[in-house]
């Protein structure tokens, strides 16, 4: 039986004020890890945090399984009236982004700065 490496995931958080914190995630985003990114927004958000920032510079690949835990996480926060940044600059990523048009959904930005700046104007 083969065995397969554990997959390279880690997400790192850091606490910015009240309503804001910094999600940020390297390494690879799939079936496998996407759980463990769920788990991680879902507390941010039931502890009341309504903007968040997922600053993404360290991912590698997200699949299907990925999107969609970002789309429930920003279903939630625009439920209650928070706001979500992705700060992105991998090609391959945002490519991803685009080819399934949600560059339009995600506000999508290259810099941490920028992405903190854009959470605290809503």
């Amino acid at each position: 039986m083969t065995e397969f490496p554990n997959p390279k995931f880690e997400v790192v958080e850091q606490t910015v004020d009240d309503q804001t914190v910094v999600l940020a995630a390297s390494g690879e985003i799939h079936v496998s890890t996407a759980p463990d990114l769920a788990e991680r927004l879902h507390r941010s958000i039931a502890e009341g945090r309504t903007r968040l920032v997922l600053d993404f510079t360290g991912v590698e690949f997200i699949d299907s399984t990925g999107l969609s835990v970002l789309l429930n996480a920003l279903r939630r926060l625009t439920r209650s009236q928070g706001t979500l940044a992705l700060v992105c600059t991998n090609p391959t990523v945002l490519r991803l982004f685009e080819i399934t048009r949600l560059d339009s959904t995600f506000d999508i930005v290259a810099t941490r700065d920028e992405a903190l700046r854009h959470v605290a104007a809503v």
